[in-house]
């Protein structure tokens, strides 16, 4: 069976199932759905990427013993 189908069978079966196995389906699924609201695309990671290299070659950045020194004030 395909993806394609799979997904077609499991939202109409999601209609239909009472509250209780609606839960424990997104429960089983939780994981992976909040994992993916977080991500970026390729794209948008190396736009990022690329801006923090150019923050770097400008020298705006901050060292590991300055930024110790800094969390310690906090």
């Amino acid at each position: 069976m395909t993806a394609v189908a799979i997904r077609k069978k499991l939202v109409s079966y999601l209609q239909v199932a009472d509250e209780k196995k609606v839960k424990a389906v997104y429960a089983l699924l939780e994981d992976d759905i909040e994992q993916q609201e977080g991500r970026i695309n390729i794209k948008q990671y190396n736009k990022e990427l690329a801006e923090a290299e150019a923050e770097y070659a400008k020298g705006d950045y901050i060292s590991n013993t300055a930024m110790k020194k800094k969390v310690k004030q906090w």
